[in-house]
């Protein structure tokens, strides 16, 4: 299943990150090499691989690892 834009992004300890704003995809076969996190100001936005998702759902996506402030 794929993320659509604007789903929740919460890493490995429940912290959410921001939502889904850009999805990255592969030219020749049209998958999603990277997806760019919105995150509010003074923040700046962050960018994931799939590999980094332990779940992925149409309005969440769960990241293996934890995002330290």
């Amino acid at each position: 299943m794929e993320p659509q834009y604007g789903a929740e992004v919460i890493d490995k300890n429940g912290k959410k990150l921001g939502t889904i704003s850009y999805l990255i995809r592969d030219m020749w076969d049209g998958g999603i090499k990277k997806f760019m996190i919105h995150r509010k100001p003074p923040e700046t936005d962050l960018t994931f691989s799939p590999q980094d998702a332990s779940e992925i759902t149409e309005t969440t996506v769960r990241l293996n690892i934890a995002v330290e402030e």
